[in-house]
This record gives structure tokens, sequence and C-alpha cells, in this order.
């Protein structure tokens, strides 16, 4: 099993908070989000060209609501790619997966669990998440099926290969079993760095999900954070080839590349910058 040395220790004592009247606002909007996304995903009140861009623009008010504004700077190839793509990040927080969705909305391979997480179970329902225990490794080998048929299919599924959170300061080695699928697939693989700071540049752990912290209490504290960047690399795609434990060690230096941060406006995997300039991008 992977092991974190973070712990609540991590977590800073105290941090800038926003006022009541945000609070509350960013509570309503939501629940409103978590509540209408899950039916839009379902049924047929919008075309199903039109879903993708629905989800990122949730993404984007949800993040706006726990205080995260996302930069992008995307280093690919300008040409465009079709077909699976196997995204992989470090894993901080549960807001990754959010800033993964705004970026582009993928399938994610995440913690069983998730799915009795209230709304944002039925959220995950929705997203066909793709479960994993972690502690019963004799299923593994079905979820890596799992994930090189949808890669196969020609979607996005997304994967945190360190199989647990940090802080953002520390890292952990990249474990290759779940990137056999883009072995099999003989997909690309995008990596995507992920840097949570203060406005100032300095690193912040208030989004860790580290530790014994319940889910509730990293939301609270999330919920009245005032602001944090998050800086998101996505690094050139990496060829599978044909061992799995070399693209795993290629893909974790690809996402650790701690050059400076030059943000672009949201790109979905496979776009490329309107008009080529740099912007920032907004989270709502």
């Amino acid at each position: 099993m992977p092991s974190s040395p973070c712990g609540i220790r991590c977590l800073p004592d105290g941090t800038d908070r926003v006022g009541l009247p945000t609070v509350w606002l960013r509570i309503a909007i939501v629940t409103v989000v978590l509540m209408v996304v899950p039916l839009l995903l379902a049924g047929r009140m919008i075309p199903a060209t039109c879903r993708e861009s629905a989800v990122r623009r949730s993404a984007r008010v949800l993040l706006w609501c726990v205080g995260i504004r996302p930069t992008i700077d995307d280093r690919r190839d300008r040409r465009a790619h079709a077909g699976g793509v196997l995204v992989v990040a470090p894993h901080i927080s549960w807001t990754d997966v959010l800033v993964l969705t705004a970026v582009a909305p993928a399938e994610f391979v995440a913690r069983a669990d998730l799915l009795d997480w209230g709304l944002l179970g039925a959220l995950a329902r929705r997203m066909r998440v793709i479960t994993i225990e972690r502690e019963r490794l004799r299923l593994l080998p079905d979820v890596i099926d799992r994930v090189h048929t949808r890669l196969l299919e020609g979607g996005r599924v997304a994967v945190f290969p360190e199989g647990t959170t940090r802080c953002g300061r520390s890292h952990g080695g990249f474990r290759p079993a779940l990137l056999q699928a883009a072995v099999d697939a003989q997909c690309p693989v995008q990596p995507v760095g992920l840097r949570y700071g203060e406005r100032g540049g300095e690193l912040t752990a208030v989004p860790a999900f580290v530790g014994d912290e319940t889910m509730g209490s990293s939301i609270r504290r999330m919920i009245r954070n005032r602001g944090v960047v998050v800086e998101v690399v996505l690094a050139p795609l990496e060829h599978p080839g044909r061992d799995r434990h070399d693209l795993a060690a290629r893909c974790a230096r690809a996402v650790r590349d701690e050059r400076p941060v030059e943000a672009v406006a949201f790109l979905p995997v496979g776009g490329s910058p309107a008009g080529g300039a740099a912007r920032t991008a907004d989270a709502a």
C-alpha cells in the first residue's frame, strides 16, 4: 500500500478567510451545481456535444467556490491528438479532480468510497468514475482492463499514480501498474503538473487533504479560503513505449518540472491557445 509522510501537521494553522456572506453564497452555489450537473449528464437537457463544455464551466464555478484560481501553462506540441489519452498527475487534494475537469473533463480512477459521499458521490457516478480499492490488489487487473477499454474507445482517463495524497511540498514515486493500460492500448500519456500556491507564489498546503482529516473538515476550510492559485502545467505528451516502469519514471519527471509558469487560457487536452497569447484563466 502506498503511504504518505504528510499528515495534519502539514496543514496551515490558519488561513485568510472570506466573510460569512461570501461563505453562504459559496455554499448555495455549490449545492445548486452538485444538484444540477448530474441531471445534465444523465438527461437530454443539453446536446451531447455541449456537455463537456458545461462540465468544464461547472468545475470552474466550484473552484471559485473553494477559493481556487487556476492558471495553465501549455507546453504540448500544437499538433492535435485524436484518440484516447491517459492523464497522470500528482495527488494533493480532492480539488485536483475539479482542476483537471476544468481543463479537460475525463473519467477518473478514484477511491471506491467516493461513491458514498452524498452529492459528490452522485456526481462521481454520472461521470463514470472507475473505482479502485487499493487494499484489494487482486482486483487491480480488472481496473487496468477497464481503463484500457476506455482508452481504446477514444476516451480520456485520469489517474493519480502516487496512490495517495501529499501536501504538495513532497513527491512520491509514480506506481506503474495503471500505466500498463496505456502501454497495452499504445495511447499517449499526458503528464499534468499541479502546484498550489499563495498569490505571492509561495507553495501552500491549504487545499491538501492528508492524514486523518475528514472530508467535511477539508471542505469547510476550503469554502472559507480567500484565495489560492493552482498552476497547471500541461507537459508534452509521453509515448507509452513498451515498459510501464520507464513510462512511470518519465511521467514523474515531467510533472515535477519547476520551470517558471507562463499562464494561458483554459484549454482542452488536444487544444491550442486562442490567438497564441498568454493569459490568466479565472475560475469563474
